[in-house]
């Protein structure tokens, strides 16, 4: 086998370790492995082809890291995002309050309920139209 399909195959190994991995870096790896394939290829020496495969993998590397694709995303808590919870915004009616806790029928069945007070600190609990800001298990958070 020549120099450039050992380079070649390289690449090939390291795009197969990415997709289990599931990340991009291997990926951006590869990039470069098959850029010192090119240089190989083109017979510009073992040396050359090291430098270039290792220039175009850190470079690479460094676009995907300065990218969208490379900057850790925000994590949003699952109770709060309305993205997976689709009862969170939607509005419920609380007849009455109790030790500021209640219970409402709500897509029917009774649900706990309970105040957020973070949202506007001091606020009493009144009977009246409230909208959920978080569910935990059973119970809906809710605010005016």
């Amino acid at each position: 086998m020549t120099d450039w399909s050992y380079w070649l195959a390289a690449a090939g190994v390291t795009v197969i370790l990415e997709l289990f991995s599931g990340t991009f870096y291997l990926l951006m790896i590869a990039i470069g492995l098959m850029a010192g394939a090119v240089a190989a290829f083109l017979g510009l020496g073992e040396a050359l082809s090291l430098l270039i495969a290792a220039v175009v993998g850190v470079a690479a590397t460094f676009v995907l890291r300065r990218s969208r694709y490379g900057k850790q995303q925000q994590r949003v808590q699952a109770e709060r995002d309305p993205n997976v919870n689709l009862d969170i915004g939607q509005t419920v009616n609380v007849p009455a309050w109790q030790d500021g806790a209640a219970r409402v029928m709500y897509r029917g069945a009774l649900w706990d309920v309970e105040l957020d007070t973070s949202v506007a600190p001091g606020s009493t609990a009144a009977p009246g139209q409230y909208t959920i800001r978080e569910v935990r298990g059973s119970r809906l958070i809710v605010a005016a």
